[in-house]
């Protein structure tokens, strides 16, 4: 028969984990309504940056831009893993650690010479990788929840500055694309060398546009502007998919502690009833032998 104390003890204590998981699950939703509306108020405008781009470059005729070389000779490229600083958000680390790993040990069998400069961001890529022995080139841990454009626009300019000097080969970013609320999808995005993808998107429509100065000299101002708004976009979709699986793994975590507080309920019910018929027993035997 199971101990009635024990059960009220193990029952108190998964009350306390489900209000705990609850909160977490509250502060997450709240979070996670702040990095939608960032990451939603931001996106027209990279979307209206990288159409201006196409124009351009469709514009500029054949267009011979740093940022859209490739320089195959270069057997280094950087890769940018962006992660979580805390965990309790399901496989949100696990599935982006997964994907950028897979990359690394792509570039790495393509080539016997070929690396990959591994930038971290977060805690728990940190660690993993630490675990795996893997090296990391340089990592972040203080950007927080809320990354600002000022603080990611010096990651963008350091990797520009590699690629124009021929550092690297290309530039990839590992992160957890927020496609909705029920989808993010990890994946790795190519941000240098540039493609004109806003060519290929709107079908080579001809737009008229009067230019000061000349197309060529825009874009030399537009197409660093791109990359660092695409990492930032990058940044903005981590966060509210991490939040996204936040709030899905709480969820989850409070209605399995709501079910075992109604399987241990029953126990105790059980354990107290038994408790109670073994005392008439005893009650009645002592009764009968009385007579």
């Amino acid at each position: 028969m199971a101990n009635r104390r024990v059960l009220v003890k193990r029952r108190k204590s998964v009350r306390n984990v489900r209000k705990i998981t609850r909160t977490m699950q509250l502060i997450a939703t709240a979070r996670f309504q702040a990095a939608f509306s960032r990451a939603v108020a931001s996106r027209p405008y990279s979307d209206k940056l990288a159409e201006l781009v196409g124009d351009l470059s469709r514009a500029a005729g054949s267009t011979d831009h740093p940022l859209m070389r490739t320089h195959e000779e270069v057997e280094k490229s950087a890769l940018m893993v962006i992660t979580s600083n805390r965990g309790l958000c399901g496989g949100y680390n696990a599935n982006v650690l997964r994907t950028a790993i897979e990359h690394v040990d792509d570039e790495a069998s393509s080539g016997a010479d070929r690396g990959v400069d591994v930038t971290m961001v977060g805690k728990k890529g940190c660690n993993y990788f630490r675990f795996l022995k893997r090296e990391v080139a340089h990592q972040m841990t203080d950007l927080g929840d809320d990354p600002r454009f000022d603080q990611i626009e010096p990651l963008a300019n350091e990797l520009i500055g590699k690629f124009e000097r021929g550092e690297i080969r290309a530039v990839h970013v590992a992160y957890m694309r927020f496609v909705s609320s029920s989808r993010q999808v990890p994946t790795v995005v190519q941000l240098l060398p540039l493609t004109s993808e806003g060519e290929a998107e709107d079908g080579g429509r001809k737009v008229e546009y009067e230019y000061s100065p000349e197309p060529q000299a825009l874009l030399d101002e537009l197409l660093p502007a791109s990359v660092r708004m695409r990492l930032f976009q990058c940044f903005t979709d981590a966060v509210v998919s991490e939040q996204v699986a936040r709030m899905v793994a709480m969820k989850a975590a409070t209605d399995a502690a709501s079910d075992m507080i109604t399987t241990l309920t029953r126990q105790y019910n059980r354990a107290r009833q038994t408790h109670i018929t073994m005392e008439l027993l005893d009650i009645i035997g002592g009764a009968a032998a009385l007579e």
